[in-house]
């Protein structure tokens, strides 16, 4: 999923506990960014004004790259150079917009998701698509994003790793960092049993105590 590779950016090990192990734990920071996405994912909205059309919770797919998702919302500028849309008889320049909470990462962990999506729009309609942005609710700004050929190919790097992971069921170890006080995964994560044992091993373990 499009989604995982901000996880995937963030920490590998909360990427393998929601995406491999298949646990999710949820606390404020992740229940306020499901309340501030409640409107761009809403796959009815599809609104116009003047010469842009956004599509909300547009669904995504690359073949080449074998990944999917949803982006919040895709903007459509009209343009005589762009793709041809037969459904407003009109040409249009594609720009992938994505929400998220807070403000700008000092990481480019949401910038990769981005050029993911750009990717996959890219392929869906064969065409170039340059540029995208990411609007922070925190401190309501939209940041234009440069679809780099850098940020491409590290795109394409993390998401061979993350079929790697995936086929090999490969969950990593950690050491605690500060970051890890944040993470909406700390209870499941345990990163004080450094490289001892896997999270879903240590909970099974437990379990079994006390049966």
């Amino acid at each position: 999923m499009i989604s995982g590779i901000q996880h995937f950016a963030f920490c590998r090990r909360q990427w393998a506990l929601i995406h491999v192990e298949k646990q999710w734990e949820e606390n404020f920071l992740t229940a306020h960014g499901q309340l501030i996405h409640k409107r761009a994912d809403d796959p009815e909205i599809i609104e116009k004004r003047h010469d842009i059309v956004s599509i909300h919770s547009m669904h995504v797919r690359s073949e080449r790259l074998k990944i999917e998702g949803i982006c919040d919302i895709v903007e459509l500028h009209q343009n005589e150079n762009g793709v041809y849309f037969p459904h407003w008889k009109d040409k249009f320049t594609i720009y992938p917009l994505e929400y998220k909470r807070g403000k700008e990462r000092t990481d480019h962990s949401h910038i990769l998701q981005l050029t993911a999506q750009a990717i996959c729009l890219e392929e869906m309609t064969a065409s170039t698509i340059p540029e995208g942005a990411i609007y922070y609710f925190s401190s309501r700004q939209r940041v234009k994003v440069l679809f780099t050929s850098d940020l491409r190919k590290e795109v394409e790097q993390m998401v061979e790793e993350m079929h790697e992971y995936m086929e090999k069921g490969y969950t990593p170890k950690v050491k605690q960092k500060p970051k890890c006080r944040s993470c909406s995964m700390k209870e499941l994560c345990l990163p004080e049993l450094g490289n001892r044992k896997s999270a879903s091993s240590y909970l099974k373990e437990m379990l079994e105590e006390d049966l």
